[in-house]
């Protein structure tokens, strides 16, 4: 690929560390002056954390437009196009609408009311979608009028879809990261492979993007030292949203030269076309769900469909039994599948393989989420050597066979604990969870504390002694 990849990667290298550098003392600042709220109900975090974690991400992005502007393989973007300053522009107005919510918590509709005027913004500059393709008719014109309600709309459901799933440690910020790395491969596809120049905006926006993620995600992964707040998820949401606008509704799909004959008579090759024209949409496939199905759970309970509850998708992870960090990388699992599976069979649509492979990693990923509902429990023999969720669970006062104990201590038998005293038995308990007996919990805390609810091995010795 050459010298291209070389200045993208520097940009995003420069990206990922100015956001990492700025992440720190952002966090000192939100601490001084109080950005850390209260947690709430449907939060899964145990303690009060500083939000404006998108203040640093947003001088990531300024720094890697600035070093992007200087490189000889992308300066081209700038002086041919208004589109990075159309970027810029809504990006910083949304950023401090973000800010503001961060710290003072404004209403729903504001916000929603500053998401349309921040996507209006890089409407009136030029970043708007001017045609889109339809399956079996072709490339369709818009009007002026047209363009813009289908920008707004696109903006405004993407930056939402996003913010919606910032539920967990990473969750945002690592899904967009590899929706961002299947775009670019997507979009410089497009640039150096049929030598579109339209598709170099977008491809320079999901570099930055990818670079903004990446610096904040060590600071943000479990446990959380800082989250991006709504400063961060609605501003990574409307710089994957503009990219999606770029190359979605100003590359001509005719410059593709993929149809054979007319676009009538390819009807039957409109599948490897259009499926990638549609990827910046595929991308955000899990957040858009996760969206629609908030809203509808949201209104069929009577509620406002801007209401808070912890129906989300990762919420459900963890209550089926997933420990935090298992539920996020499942999440990563299957934005990556959509993501780069799209990506691959627009490339190669005639490969039959890539749909086995597309199936066989989706039978995967269905495994993989039930596993807390069918875990294996070891025989008896076999349970000192197997962590203790798969271990079986035992009735109150079963005493087993072979009873792995604490410290190498000699196994006792069920009359000799009888006759010991409560006190006696209190002490030996409370020794045993000192020293790491196992305490089997039911489905909900397999593999660890669920996040919904803390939990102790050592401050209430009942409840342990009841779950054994």
């Amino acid at each position: 690929m050459g010298q291209p990849v070389r200045d993208y990667l520097l940009t995003l290298c420069v990206t990922a560390a100015v956001t990492y550098l700025l992440t720190g003392p952002v966090r000192k600042f939100a601490i001084a002056v109080g950005a850390m709220p209260a947690i709430r109900a449907r939060d899964v975090h145990k303690e009060p954390t500083p939000r404006l974690g998108g203040i640093a991400m947003f001088g990531g992005l300024c720094a890697g437009l600035i070093v992007a502007a200087h490189l000889y393989n992308l300066d081209g973007v700038f002086q041919l196009s208004d589109e990075p300053r159309a970027l810029l522009s809504g990006a910083a107005l949304i950023w401090l609408i973000g800010v503001l919510d961060d710290k003072f918590e404004i209403d729903a509709l504001i916000k929603l009311g500053g998401q349309m005027i921040a996507a209006a913004v890089m409407v009136i500059q030029g970043l708007t979608i001017l045609w889109l393709p339809i399956p079996g008719v072709g490339t369709v014109a818009l009007t002026q009028w047209q363009g813009t309600l289908l920008t707004v709309a696109l903006v405004v459901v993407t930056i939402n879809a996003v913010n919606f799933v910032d539920g967990l440690d990473g969750l945002a910020a690592g899904m967009v990261c590899i929706a961002s790395a299947a775009f670019f491969l997507y979009t410089y596809r497009l640039w150096y492979g049929h030598m579109i120049e339209a598709a170099a905006p977008a491809t320079l926006f999901t570099a930055i993007l990818m670079g903004m993620c990446l610096g904040f995600l060590p600071h943000n992964m479990h446990p959380a030292r800082i989250f991006m707040g709504d400063s961060g998820s609605m501003l990574i949401g409307l710089v994957l949203a503009a990219g999606a606008i770029s190359v979605t509704g100003q590359v001509d799909p005719d410059t593709m030269k993929l149809f054979a004959g007319s676009e009538r008579e390819a009807t039957h090759a409109m599948l490897p076309v259009f499926i990638p024209l549609l990827l910046p949409l595929t991308i955000i496939a899990i957040p858009a769900a996760d969206l629609v199905l908030a809203i509808v759970r949201r209104t069929w309970n009577g509620q406002s469909p801007f209401a808070a509850d912890r129906g989300h998708l990762h919420h459900r992870l963890l209550e089926i039994g997933h420990s935090h960090s298992r539920a996020v990388l499942i999440m990563y699992f299957w934005s990556a599948l959509i993501a780069f599976g799209a990506v691959g069979y627009s490339v190669h649509s005639a490969s039959l393989w890539i749909v086995l492979v597309i199936m066989g990693l989706s039978a995967l990923g269905l495994v993989l989420l039930l596993m807390p509902r069918f875990t294996p429990r070891a025989p008896i023999w076999a349970e000192r050597f197997v962590p203790p969720r798969y271990r079986r669970r035992r009735s109150k006062g079963e005493v087993p066979e072979e009873e792995p104990v604490a410290s190498g201590a000699e196994p006792s038998s069920g009359s000799e604990a009888q006759q010991r005293s409560p006190e006696a038995q209190m002490g030996q308990e409370g020794h045993e969870l000192q020293e790491g007996t196992r305490v089997v919990v039911g489905v909900s805390g397999v593999n660890g504390a669920t996040g919904i609810s803390p939990r102790s091995r050592f401050s209430d010795r009942g409840k342990a002694d009841s779950s054994r």
